[in-house]
């Protein structure tokens, strides 16, 4: 008999001492509000942390599989379905984009930037914002980061700036990483899912999300570092349920600028 080859992460990965609020649950889906910092699925070094296997042993449901993802460090609203005969609808939801997503970030406050590649369509000219982003993104296997190359445009965000500033708890303006710009609050509506694509698509444009350790660079974190995350969550979803016809709306509770609360 093969013996199964245990996996060295099980016991030696750091515990991620925030925790999922589960929004609401039924005996088909479980919607969550993932932590940053919290993997949705096991990958690399993450196993028991994660959103996944902590669901598994919360309810004792191994047949529990997430409908869609969120990054690592990326806070927000996660389903996951429970029910094996379900799996494929609420999958082929999110993968055929009949989902509505809304992001939200803090970044920089400053004019835009001019990409690369790709294309920038402001929608009430003169004002910057809102705009379309659209550009080809390409995200290799064994590479960290993803990129824009030219080429037809496989990814599309809708981009707002809803504030001119972002206040701090005590009433102080937020400014950035270096502490020069100051920093505004960025409604984020995907219409496609590519892998980094909001986090891309702001850096782009010379707006990086504040808290980004990977764009424009990699900046190395101990795996319990936990005090700079990345400002971007997934704050709303909205979709038809695919197997009664109801409408759903899901919102996350997690602050910008306190997603760490006394942690931070």
């Amino acid at each position: 008999m093969k013996q199964e080859r245990r996996h060295r992460y099980v016991t030696e990965e750091p515990h991620i001492p925030f925790d999922c609020t589960v929004l609401y649950e039924d005996e088909r889906i479980i919607v969550v509000d993932k932590p940053h910092f919290l993997a949705t699925t096991p990958r690399g070094m993450w196993y028991r942390e994660t959103a996944l296997i902590r669901l598994r042993q919360t309810y004792g449901e191994p047949d529990i599989i997430p409908a869609h993802r969120l990054d690592r460090l990326t806070a927000g609203i996660v389903v996951f379905v429970r029910d094996r005969a379900s799996r494929g609808a609420y999958q082929l939801l999110f993968q055929n984009h009949l989902a509505v997503k809304t992001y939200e970030c803090l970044a920089p406050l400053r004019p835009i930037g001019r990409p690369c590649f790709g294309t920038i369509r402001k929608l009430e000219p003169p004002r910057p914002f809102p705009l379309e982003r659209r550009s080809r993104i390409v995200k290799q296997r064994g590479i960290l980061q993803a990129y824009e190359e030219p080429g037809t445009p496989n990814a599309e965000t809708l981009i707002e700036r809803v504030g001119l500033g972002h206040m701090d708890r005590t009433g102080h303006p937020l400014s950035g990483m270096d502490g020069r710009h100051m920093v505004a609050r960025y409604v984020l509506h995907p219409r496609t899912g590519k892998t980094h694509q909001l986090r891309v698509h702001m850096n782009s444009l010379g707006l990086p999300i504040m808290g980004d350790d990977f764009y424009p660079r990699i900046i190395e974190h101990a795996y319990d570092d936990f005090s700079n995350p990345l400002e971007l969550v997934a704050r709303e979803l909205e979709f038809d349920d695919p197997l009664t016809g109801e409408h759903r709306r899901f919102t996350s509770r997690i602050p910008l600028n306190e997603g760490l609360g006394e942690w931070r």
